[in-house]
């Protein structure tokens, strides 16, 4: 009882402090702050929040431009499921697995059976292999210039206008010094919605 009083103290001590105090000091700290991004970054469409600006989210239809091949899975079938986000997870193929190469392969075909004229070289990496969380919502600004062509023959939409709106969804290098500039696919496609449906 001698040392169980004072480890039973310094135990709920720590609990209430480590537990509860700080986690709710941080949490007040970030909502005060930052709360755009403590509540999710969450994207709205007239007044319903649609997505989260920091989690892709798959596109397929030819109207819009297409994110980063997701390899993600069902929990409960385990096929194929692109941006589950329940299973963030890369394929974990290495470079030289054939499976990763033939795949990689039948991307490139995709893009330039759905793409005519766009040639090998042209294509990104990005378009065709998956990230490592399988939730990346951003590719890179050639991989949305591309796209271009596809999307302003489903929609009608000006190549020019496009280009815009690509360059209102480009953001730069963090702070102007790390990484590259990245497009989001969320908020790009968001606004080919709006322009297509008034």
């Amino acid at each position: 009882m001698k040392y169980l009083k004072p480890l039973a103290g310094v135990t709920l001590f720590l609990w209430l402090l480590l537990g509860l105090a700080y986690p709710l000091a941080m949490t007040g700290l970030s909502q005060a702050i930052f709360p755009y991004q403590a509540n999710g970054s969450p994207v709205t469409l007239q007044g319903t929040v649609v997505a989260a600006a920091h989690v892709g989210q798959y596109f397929n239809e030819k109207g819009y431009f297409w994110g980063r091949p997701s390899d993600t899975v069902s929990t409960t079938t385990g096929k194929s499921q692109p941006y589950n986000a329940y299973n963030s997870a890369p394929s974990n193929l290495g470079p030289t697995n054939q499976t990763l190469v033939a795949t990689i392969k039948a991307r490139i075909a995709y893009l330039k059976k759905t793409n005519p004229g766009l040639k090998t070289r042209q294509i990104p990496p990005d378009l065709v292999e998956g990230s490592g969380s399988g939730l990346d919502p951003n590719i890179s600004v050639q991989a949305a210039l591309i796209q271009i062509p596809r999307v302003s023959r489903a929609t009608g939409l000006s190549p020019r206008f496009l280009r815009t709106l690509v360059q209102q969804a480009t953001s730069g290098p963090q702070w102007g010094l790390f990484g590259r500039a990245l497009v989001n696919v969320v908020q790009l496609n968001l606004a080919v919605y709006r322009a297509t449906h008034g």
